[in-house]
């Protein structure tokens, strides 16, 4: 069943895919199996090369438009999961510790949102890195996530960051830590590193901050966990990812504001159908004892037990995959633990857009937040 039901999904995927391309009915060549062999570390470990159209022949009326590539729903992946980038020589000195590459350096753990490609994390890593904080990149393919291990694998890659995090941070007692998660894929591996290393105080109370991007839904919902995959699966053809209102950046620099305006992007029939089929599966998938289990124990990880070190949640009321509202509540709920709670709401970008729509006043903001956690105190 978990099988059919995972072939539906990605048939309905390529459907949404294709919405724009003006394609007829044609057969989908695919196929999804896990290799024989363990996958060797930080890899995607499914065997299939893609999942894509085939490219129609040359009597074929349903050929693709000049320059157009097959819709990949799962491209081959050959890059790490995990990648390390040192600060800039020429960087300032980190505003928590001693800078550069020596003892006392700063290090931000960036854990990216599903289907983020190790690219897109890093111009959040350049803009640490000009700062003279460093940088290592996590990221988690879809295709991790779609396979009948329910997340196994994740954990393991998982498991395999805290270990090279903990190893960082003994080869200097000095050395300090930052956090920037994406979307609640991010937000739920920042738990399950904390849960991971729950026997080195010595680690996380080194901890001097957390920057929460687009997250968190605490609720295990499968409306949301839908809305999360439909959009890493389909990406710019997803309505999830487009903006829904005008923006405005308030750039100081050039002494203007950029102003960028887009209507809302409705979604077509094909996505609306993998949309369900998705709700679908997760209604079923999210209520396995496995992976609730698993969930409610990370999730009470980020509910009552996060390092005492400032929190900062950058959201937007126009997300349409993480509403606002439920973003809130949980930065009431830890308002009220106590806990040195910051937050910013972008109001018009959409879902882990908002320092492409906005990037003066995202930099600004992780500036004022790297100034409070330099002077606060950590127990």
């Amino acid at each position: 069943m978990a099988a059919s039901t995972v072939r539906l999904v990605l048939l309905a995927a390529t459907a949404a895919g294709h919405r724009r391309a003006g394609f007829r009915r044609v057969p989908v060549a695919c196929s999804l199996s896990l290799p024989r062999h363990p996958p060797f570390r930080g890899r995607a470990s499914f065997s299939c090369s893609s999942l894509s159209l085939p490219s129609a022949g040359p009597s074929s009326s349903s050929s693709f438009p000049p320059n157009a590539t097959p819709f990949n729903l799962l491209p081959p992946d050959s890059e790490p999961f995990i990648e390390w980038d040192p600060p800039l020589p020429d960087s300032a000195a980190s505003p928590l510790g001693g800078g550069g590459a020596g003892d006392g350096a700063t290090l931000v753990v960036l854990l990216g949102w599903l289907g983020a490609r190790q690219k897109h994390l890093r111009r959040y890593a350049d803009l640490y890195r000009e700062r003279g904080v460093g940088a290592v990149r996590f990221v988690v393919p879809v295709r991790e996530l779609l396979g009948l291990d329910l997340g196994r694998r994740v954990e393991r890659r998982v498991a395999d960051l805290s270990a090279e995090i903990a190893a960082w941070c003994d080869a200097d007692r000095r050395r300090t830590l930052l956090f920037h998660t994406f979307s609640n894929t991010g937000w739920l591996a920042y738990g399950a590193i904390l849960e991971n290393l729950e026997s080195r105080a010595d680690i996380t109370e080194r901890i001097r901050g957390c920057i929460i991007d687009s997250a968190p839904v605490i609720e295990i919902r499968p409306e949301v966990w839908a809305a999360g995959f439909s959009a890493a699966m389909l990406k710019k053809s997803s309505s999830m990812t487009g903006p829904s209102a005008e923006s405005l950046d308030g750039s100081v620099m050039n002494g203007t504001l950029n102003r960028v305006s887009s209507n809302v992007t409705q979604p077509s029939w094909g996505e609306c159908f993998l949309l369900k089929t998705l709700q679908k599966f997760f209604e079923i998938v999210l209520h396995l004892p496995y992976v609730n289990k698993r969930l409610c124990k990370i999730i009470s990880v980020l509910s009552e037990k996060q390092p005492s070190c400032p929190q900062f949640y950058l959201y937007s009321s126009a997300d349409r995959i993480i509403p606002a509202e439920c973003v809130e509540r949980f930065i009431d709920s830890q308002k009220s633990l106590g806990r040195s709670v910051f937050a910013h709401n972008f109001v018009s970008s959409p879902h882990v857009d908002h320092y492409r729509s906005f990037p003066h006043v995202y930099s600004a903001k992780i500036d004022e937040f790297l100034k409070t956690c330099s002077t606060a105190r950590v127990s």
